[in-house]
């Protein structure tokens, strides 16, 4: 099995991500900062999905992979949205 179709992060990963950090609470720590949701091993040592790893800090964040949803607030949706409420600035006055 290639490495990168395992369904976690390996050790060896974890460890690259975080160095120079070296004790298990301390990645963790870290990784959270990070965004990450971060499940623990028994033995106290990171436990992150790959698919998470990629969705915080993947290629999709810089815009490289193509066809991804648009990351962020909307303003045009949030114009529309105000413009058409019966409460905004437009509303009849009684």
């Amino acid at each position: 099995m290639n490495i990168s179709t395992l369904p976690f992060l390996t050790d060896a990963e974890i460890a690259q991500i975080c160095e120079p950090l070296r004790l298990p609470g301390a990645q963790c720590r870290y990784l959270k900062k990070l965004g990450l949701m971060v499940n623990t091993k028994p033995n106290g040592r990171a436990l992150i999905a790959r698919s998470e790893f990629e969705r915080v800090l993947g290629a999709a964040r810089f815009g490289e992979v193509q066809g991804t949803a648009q990351l962020g607030p909307n303003p045009a949706a949030l114009k529309n949205y105000l413009e058409g409420r019966k409460n905004g600035p437009q509303a009849q006055r009684r």
